[in-house]
């Protein structure tokens, strides 16, 4: 996702320091669906202030810390998030899995090492899954249908790749990785 998007749109929503924006777009764990580095995000907020996208609206000064810098979007910048948006949603893009290239060559390795990791990223996932339900939960009366969209997609995303872990898994305590000619029982 871009960030320029991601700031655009949060600008919508209210006036904000570029600060603000990640403290936003963590709460509402929209950083898992971009790579947030402060850099890049300060970076993205010149140039759509350089390009006329959004502009400085206050400069709060403070004796004992950096200026900030308040921004709202301009129309210029809505018309940029228009594009943006229909971009994204044309664009479909392939998904590459860190387990896949691994899960297709595992049948070679110590199948108990193999357990041992699967169970520990079931942990994990069955944690992302309380965590992105709970995210929705509490934002269900803050921000619009379309950001709930996100989160609750985030939430079954993630409860499909629990559900596969957890089949890939009973695969290999049945040590049946190197089986061939049987289907996947779902």
């Amino acid at each position: 996702m871009s960030m320029k998007l991601l700031i655009l749109g949060l600008l919508l929503e209210r006036d904000m320091h570029p600060y603000e924006i990640t403290l936003v777009m963590k709460e509402r764990t929209m950083d898992q669906f971009i790579k947030l580095q402060m850099g890049s995000l300060y970076y993205a907020v010149d140039k759509l202030a350089e390009g006329g996208h959004i502009e400085a609206v206050e400069i709060i000064r403070s004796p004992d810390r950096p200026d900030k810098t308040i921004y709202r979007i301009t129309d210029k910048g809505r018309e940029l998030m228009e594009q943006l948006i229909l971009q994204q949603i044309k664009t479909s893009g392939q998904l590459y899995h860190p387990l896949y290239m691994a899960l297709a060559l595992s049948r070679y390795i110590d199948q108990e090492k193999v357990e041992r990791l699967l169970e520990e990223r079931i942990r994990e996932t069955e944690h992302q899954v309380n965590y992105a339900y709970q995210v929705y939960e509490e934002h269900i009366t803050v921000v619009p249908r379309s950001a709930l969209h996100l989160m609750y997609g985030r939430y079954e995303h993630s409860l499909t790749e629990l559900k596969w872990l957890k089949r890939l898994h009973q695969d290999v305590v049945d040590r049946r990785l190197s089986d061939t000619g049987r289907p996947i029982d779902l």
